[in-house]
């Protein structure tokens, strides 16, 4: 193994190695520019980064927390939630970050499977925890914001101190590149969420490494940090010694004065965030920006007309939770569904449903392994057939439908799963019928993609209502806003005396894919509808 491979592949992969060495050898350099941030701590060096991880680990021992331990972490990116993750993984123990949408059995169910006894999460997020079954969990520390009481929990409120131990803080042995990092919680098709389980060596293989960095280079992450698209770029800045700049959270007319007031030079632009800028009436200050990069993905249309309008790089790359970007195409691309050629470490079959390959121009579905150890996830936690489904054959399957030209570069064409993806979420069909299907006046359902106005989907959901009862569709999107989180709720719902199906029973989806929105759909935002995530 060559210097290179030893290094990637080895302890500098640990984030609390990176961290402290990074902090002892260039301690003033800055890590993390917050937009907009506290007034008077909006950029942390490494030195200040290492100090905040430092107290909040401490924190988080004093409460309990141990090597190995799971620990549920409930926030949005900002300060709290940088320092939280790295806290944790600071003591060696495993980070379980939740979407700030989730909500209801979907919540439930991940508080029952974690085996977490602690969770730090933001004051406002306490109602979500209200009527559920806590599993483990049995302590909360409280950010932004008073606690309040939540039966079955003891609630507090989160204070580091500076006068902690520091012997606290040591660890019986160094953290192992191949130690579990995070189990992170990905919505498929079999309905409950599945945890992921990585390893610190599959979140450093995810980064991209396709082009040279300067010491200027900042990426903007403007997407959760509780999805792997946003950590592994925060992940990889870390591993490079370079910066970040963290927005709250994507808004279209905050984005460029983002961008300008951090001096961010790259960002990854997920599912419709490209669409949403390039909708924005053009401006004189298109081109005013430090912006040299943007990784597009999926890359569709927008991603050419992207690039000529703000004078930038376009990229792209493949990723999944349960993977490490094992494609990534750029610059200068410009063709549709193209996610590009495979990184080195990296071996890529497209098969069909015997996992036998199929020619060169022909669609089946991506199946990968990796010649790099723990480059790829361990498996779905507290679920083994899951992962042997997913592992089969020795390859990890992906569900994803692609195609390979001739000269090697790989094509994305569709979802094989019975998944929507809506505004960068994966959407479980089967978890949003369950739910569609308690309202009493439904008596079968049936969710599909349709096409959206920006990129990727919409959900219809198609029901049949029970004998001799009314069913409103506006009462049903408002029944459902209570129970899933806001990017589950269906834009669409429309009602027939019966889903088609085969002869066996199963629905037949295809059919109510190609007839799509009709004439008697209902449609929430032309009804002035309005659901978000704090809906």
């Amino acid at each position: 193994m060559g210097e290179r491979e030893a290094a990637l592949s080895g302890a500098h992969a640990v984030l609390r190695t990176m961290l402290e060495r990074h902090a002892a050898e260039r301690p003033e350099a800055p890590f993390v520019q917050f937009w907009p941030g506290p007034a008077d701590a909006s950029t942390w060096t490494y030195a200040a980064t290492l100090a905040h991880v430092r107290r909040r680990a401490a924190t988080l021992a004093r409460h309990g927390v141990t090597r190995g331990q799971h620990v549920l972490c409930f926030m949005g990116n900002g300060p709290d939630l940088l320092a939280t993750w790295f806290a944790i993984n600071y003591l060696g123990a495993v980070y379980v970050p939740l979407n700030t949408a989730v909500r209801g059995r979907p919540l439930e169910h991940i508080l029952n499977d974690a085996d977490a006894p602690l969770m730090i999460a933001e004051a406002a997020l306490l109602d979500r925890l209200k009527g559920l079954s806590p599993g483990r969990l049995k302590t909360v520390l409280t950010v932004a914001g008073a606690p309040a009481a939540v039966d079955g929990l003891e609630v507090l409120a989160l204070e580091d101190r500076d006068d902690y131990d520091p012997a606290v803080l040591e660890l019986d042995r160094p953290i192992a590149p191949w130690d579990t990092q995070a189990i992170m919680y990905t919505s498929g098709t079999t309905g409950n969420p599945k945890g992921v389980i990585s390893s610190y060596t599959q979140l450093y293989t995810m980064g991209p490494d396709a082009f040279d960095v300067a010491a200027d280079d900042r990426c903007l992450i403007c997407g959760p940090i509780f999805h792997c698209g946003s950590t592994l770029y925060v992940y990889a800045q870390l591993a490079r010694g370079l910066s970040i700049g963290m927005m709250r959270e994507f808004r279209t007319q905050e984005f460029w004065p983002a961008v300008r007031e951090t001096g961010s030079t790259y960002v990854l632009l997920l599912g419709v965030m490209a669409s949403f800028l390039l909708k924005a009436p053009p401006s004189a200050d298109d081109r005013a920006h430090p912006l040299r990069r943007a990784f597009i993905t999926p890359f569709g249309e927008d991603g050419p007309a992207f690039a000529e309008r703000f004078g930038v790089e376009a990229w792209t790359i493949y990723n999944m939770t349960e993977i490490a970007s094992p494609l990534h195409a750029g610059p200068g691309i410009t063709r549709k569904g193209i996610a590009g050629a495979p990184r080195p470490w990296f071996e890529l079959r497209i098969v069909d449903a015997d996992d036998l390959e199929v020619p060169d121009g022909e669609t089946g579905e991506l199946i990968i392994r990796a010649h790099r150890p723990w480059a790829l996830m361990k498996g779905y936690y507290n679920n083994p057939g899951a992962t042997a489904e997913a592992l089969r054959n020795g390859w990890f399957h992906t569900g994803d439908g692609f195609r390979r030209d001739a000269d090697g570069t790989y094509f994305f064409v569709d979802r094989l799963k019975d998944v929507i993806r809506r505004r960068g979420e994966n959407i479980s069909s089967f978890a949003l019928e369950a739910e569609v299907r308690i309202h009493p006046a439904v008596k079968e359902c049936a969710a599909v993609a349709v096409p959206s106005a920006f990129t990727e989907d919409e959900v219809l959901v198609v029901v049949t209502p029970v004998e001799g009862a009314t069913l409103d569709a506006a009462e049903l999107i408002s029944f459902l806003a209570a129970s899933v989180p806001h990017y589950m709720v269906p834009r669409y719902v429309r009602q027939v005396e019966a889903l088609p199906k085969t002869s066996s029973g199963k629905v037949q989806k295809h059919e109510l894919r190609a007839e799509g929105v009709t004439p008697d759909t209902f449609d929430r935002d032309a009804a002035g509808i309005r659901i978000n995530r704090a809906s």
